[in-house]
C-alpha cells in the first residue's frame, strides 16, 4: 500500500526530478502485471520490481509507480520479518516431539505433589469443623455487652434523690429496711458508711453480700453457683488456740441451714479483715483455685493454706470423702483493680465478689467507686419495697 501511495515525482534536496512513463522492455509481456522501475536519488541509479494491480469493475489496471529508497527499505523490512516469523515457525514445528517430555514430567511433578495436597484438604476440612465448634461455644458478643454493661447501669434522678435523702442525718436513727433471712436491720446511720470517704462496716457488706445469694437464686442461669461467708465466718475459722478450728464453723454449712449444697457451689467467697482492711478470700471450685484479692496488692500465705485445710475438712465432713488439693494452685491474683485512698477497701472486696460471682473480668477502677457507693445504697433501699 506504500508503494501504491507513491506520488509520481520524488523530491530531494529540493530537486524534483520528473519520472516519465517508460517503454516497456521487450523481456516483460504486455499482460504482466510485474514492471521495471529504474529509480534515481542522489545521481545514484537502482532496479526495482513493482507489482501494481487494481481491480475496477472486474478488470485489472496497470500503472507504474516509483519507489524512492525509503519505500524500499520498508519492504525490504517486510520481509526479513516475514523471514523471520517463517523460521520461528518452522523451529516450532522440529522441536514439536520435544515437548512431549516436558510435559509428561510437569505432570509427574504435579502428581507427587497430591498426597500433599490431600493432606491440607484434610487440615483445612477439620479446621473448618473446629472453628465451626468454637463458633458455636463462644458467647453472643452483644451478650457479653449487656452483662458487662448492667453493673454500670446509671442510677435516675429518683434514685439519687432517695440515695440522698436516706444518707442526710434526719434519717440517722430511722430503721431503712430489714433483711429477714440475715435479720440485719439498716439503719440511717449505718448506711451513712456509703457515703464518699467513709469506711464500710459489717452490716453493710453482709446485706450486700446476702443480696448477691438472692440474685443467684432469682436467676441461676446468669450468675454462678457460689456461696458468700459473712465477715465473721473467717474469724471464727482461726479463733481456736491453735489458729484453727473448723468444730466452730462446722454448722455453719449444713445443707438444712444453707437450703443447698456447699460442696456443689463453683465459688466460695470468704470476707478477710485486717483490722483497718478488707480483702477476698475465693475457694475456687470451678477452676481449683485458692485466691487472694487485695486492692492494695499485699499478699498473706496464711489465709490460703487456712482455707485449703478447712475445704479438706468440709468435704471429709459433709460428704466422707477425702480430697487433695495439694495440685490446686494458690493465687495472688494480680492486674487486679487497685484503690487510690484510703478508705475503699470494702467496696473494692464486695465488687470483686460481684464481678466474679457474675463470671465476669474485674473491669472496673478507682473512678467507680463514687457510682458503686450510690448503686449498693439503692440496692440495699430496694429491700423497702420487696
Amino acid at each position: 500500500s506504500t508503494a501504491l501511495g507513491a506520488s509520481g515525482h520524488c523530491k530531494k534536496d529540493k530537486e524534483v526530478i520528473d519520472v516519465e512513463e517508460e517503454t516497456v522492455k521487450d523481456d516483460v509481456s504486455e499482460d504482466s502485471s510485474i514492471e521495471e522501475v529504474e529509480v534515481v536519488e542522489d545521481g545514484r541509479e537502482g532496479r526495482s520490481v513493482v507489482w501494481d494491480q487494481r481491480e475496477f469493475d472486474g478488470k485489472v489496471a496497470e500503472r507504474n509507480f516509483p519507489l524512492s529508497s525509503s519505500v524500499i527499505s520498508d519492504l525490504t523490512n517486510a520481509n526479513l520479518k516475514v523471514d523471520s516469523a517463517g523460521k520461528m515457525l518452522d523451529s516450532l514445528s522440529l522441536n514439536r516431539e520435544l515437548d512431549v517430555p516436558i510435559h509428561k514430567k510437569l505432570l509427574e511433578d504435579a502428581e507427587r505433589r497430591n498426597p500433599k495436597l490431600s493432606s491440607l484438604d484434610f487440615q483445612i476440612e477439620l479446621n473448618e469443623k473446629r472453628r465451626a465448634t468454637f463458633q458455636v461455644l463462644r458467647p453472643d458478643k452483644k451478650h457479653e455487652e449487656d452483662i458487662i454493661r448492667e453493673p454500670f447501669v446509671p442510677l435516675t434522678k429518683e434514685e439519687v434523690a432517695e440515695v440522698s435523702l436516706a444518707f442526710s442525718n434526719s434519717s440517722g436513727r430511722k430503721v431503712l429496711v430489714t433483711h429477714e433471712n440475715s435479720n440485719i436491720e439498716i439503719t440511717g446511720k449505718i448506711l451513712q458508711c456509703l457515703r464518699p470517704g467513709a469506711w464500710l462496716n459489717d452490716e453493710v457488706i453482709n446485706v450486700y453480700l446476702e443480696l448477691l445469694k438472692e440474685r443467684e437464686k432469682r436467676e441461676p442461669k446468669k450468675f454462678l453457683k457460689c456461696h458468700f461467708f459473712n465477715t465473721f465466718f473467717y474469724k471464727k475459722l482461726v479463733s481456736g488456740r491453735s489458729g484453727y478450728d473448723f468444730k466452730s464453723v462446722r454448722r455453719w454449712t449444713s445443707q438444712r441451714k444453707l437450703g443447698y449444697c456447699l460442696l456443689e457451689c463453683d465459688k466460695i467467697f470468704v470476707p478477710i479483715h485486717k483490722e483497718i482492711h478488707w480483702c477476698l478470700a475465693v475457694i475456687n471450685k470451678k477452676d481449683e483455685k485458692f485466691q487472694y484479692l487485695d486492692s492494695l496488692g499485699g499478699i498473706d500465705s496464711q489465709v490460703l493454706k487456712v482455707l485449703a485445710r478447712y475445704f479438706v475438712d468440709e468435704v471429709k465432713d459433709k460428704s466422707g470423702e477425702d480430697i487433695d488439693v495439694s495440685s490446686w494452685k494458690q493465687e495472688y491474683v494480680e492486674d487486679l483493680p487497685e484503690q487510690e485512698n484510703g478508705f475503699d477497701c470494702g467496696m473494692f472486696m464486695i465488687k470483686y465478689a460481684d464481678f466474679y460471682s457474675r463470671g465476669l473480668r474485674l473491669c472496673f477502677s478507682q473512678e467507680h467507686m463514687p457510682y458503686f457507693r450510690l448503686r449498693t445504697a439503692k440496692e440495699i433501699l430496694r429491700l423497702k419495697a420487696e
